[in-house]
């Protein structure tokens, strides 16, 4: 185990200076131990005497110091479809999320809608930063859902604020589709279902995916009033020299497909949260078009929840061979990513962090995301004793869940790594084996 976490950690070495990478690892270790808020001070608290040098060089880790944040994530990402998903299709998750951050001079702050908070009749908003994540949907053997790890993210800022900082305005579709770009530029051997809510089915995005369709394909919420088209017919006669269509005839839109479908298919998917549901079903095809973005093939499928507990709903892939079954359980996969984020706010802290020069906050809070990768991956290669070290159990808990990894991963740490050492090693020996345990609960809770 420790092979495979010192493996894990090198990984990282190549975006750091020697000096700097010995504190960055000192700090991500000890944001693994710490509860409560992930604040330098707070972590250099928890470790103590394990962090050598000054207090303030960890500071400037995040403030000062040199170093890339697409290495980083390229070292995760690599080690996690290498180790985790070596072959086939990646499934890949994106969505954005408010992050609150308080202060006056914060860089990068706004207001922004909360997704989380608002509802159809009523919008929430929320003072932060609005991160673009991009994660990996993996499949552990000992969890009953898939994990969203995330390896990418991008801060989203308001138009005013890249215009008074004189540079081209990006939306969170534009940023999502520049994380597949480099995604797809650092694993070109790869194929990768990129996943996203409604904000993200948009035609330009849908556009980019289509031109890389051989690597990218999309799925993702659909519109019931799209204009969809067949090809344009083959120029003949005087049209030759004229200046070709650009579409074909108008289909009907989706919506009026399934208002005149005479019966719709039944089918038992895999549903959110892992369960399974009974939903009826309608699809079809044909090319969605936008002016000035041309004409993008795509299959939609409407969606009937047969228990009633969710709306009737439209989603489409640019892979126009997936079948409906294959569409509806990619999209609901999705919802592992909303998991995580929430995860992250109760575990890690995410909403906690007090940096505001704009240095630290680009690097904190994409740190945080990467940490919530790097547990999982630290708890999928614990042994199985130590996996058994859960959080909370009852009768009935059959899955493991990000409170159960990271108090895990905490109890492993303190035991392999802190007491451990020269200075605490043979104290920690003398302890009754059920007063060991008991300190460790007490140091490694969940949250």
């Amino acid at each position: 185990m420790l092979q495979v976490i010192g493996g894990v950690l090198q990984l990282f070495a190549v975006a750091f200076t020697r000096p700097t990478y010995q504190r960055f690892v000192v700090l991500l270790l000890a944001a693994i131990l710490t509860t409560g808020s992930r604040t330098v001070l707070n972590l250099l608290r928890t470790v103590g005497d394990l962090a050598p040098g000054d207090p303030s060089s960890y500071h400037r880790v995040f403030a000062k110091r040199r170093w890339s944040l697409w290495h980083l994530g390229r070292a995760l990402a690599g080690f996690i479809l290498a180790r985790w998903v070596p072959e086939g299709p990646v499934q890949v998750a994106g969505d954005d999320t408010v992050a609150e951050h308080k202060g006056k001079k914060v860089y990068g702050k706004a207001c922004h809608r909360d997704a989380v908070r608002s509802s159809h009749s009523f919008t929430a908003y929320r003072w932060g930063h609005k991160w673009v994540v991009l994660a990996i949907l993996v499949q552990f053997p000992f969890a009953k859902r898939p994990w969203a790890l995330p390896v990418l993210c991008a801060l989203y800022c308001t138009a005013k604020e890249d215009e008074k900082r004189g540079r081209r305005h990006k939306t969170p579709a534009e940023l999502m589709r520049q994380l597949l770009a480099v995604l797809c530029r650092w694993f070109p051997e790869r194929r990768f279902v990129f996943v996203g809510d409604g904000g993200f089915g948009v035609h330009p995005l849908a556009s980019f995916v289509h031109r890389h369709r051989r690597r990218l394909t999309l799925v993702s919420r659909f519109y019931p009033n799209a204009n969809l088209h067949d090809l344009p017919p083959a120029p003949t006669g005087k049209k030759k020299n004229g200046r070709p269509r650009k579409k074909g005839v108008k289909l009907p839109s989706p919506q009026d497909v399934v208002a005149k479908a005479a019966r719709k298919q039944r089918l038992r998917v895999s549903w959110y949260g892992g369960g399974q549901r009974d939903i009826a079903v309608v699809t079809g095809t044909g090319h969605w078009y936008k002016g000035g973005e041309g004409l993008v093939p795509v299959r939609w499928v409407y969606v009937h929840d047969r228990t009633g507990t969710h709306r009737d709903d439209y989603f489409f892939s640019t892979d126009v061979d997936l079948s409906a079954q294959e569409i509806v359980e990619a999209y609901t996969r999705r919802w592992n990513l909303e998991t995580t984020f929430q995860e992250m706010r109760g575990y890690l802290k995410l909403e906690k962090t007090r940096g505001w020069t704009e240095h630290t906050v680009l690097r904190t809070a994409p740190c945080l995301f990467g940490l919530y990768a790097v547990i999982a991956v630290f708890y999928a290669e614990l042994p199985v004793w130590w996996q058994r070290q859960r959080a909370v159990t009852w009768r009935d808990k059959a899955a493991v869940t990000f409170s159960d990894a990271i108090t895990a991963v905490r109890r492993w740490l303190w035991a392999e790594w802190v007491f451990a050492t020269p200075d605490h090693s043979q104290a920690f020996a003398k302890i009754p084996r059920r007063m060991q345990a008991t300190l460790l609960d007490g140091l490694a809770p969940a949250a």
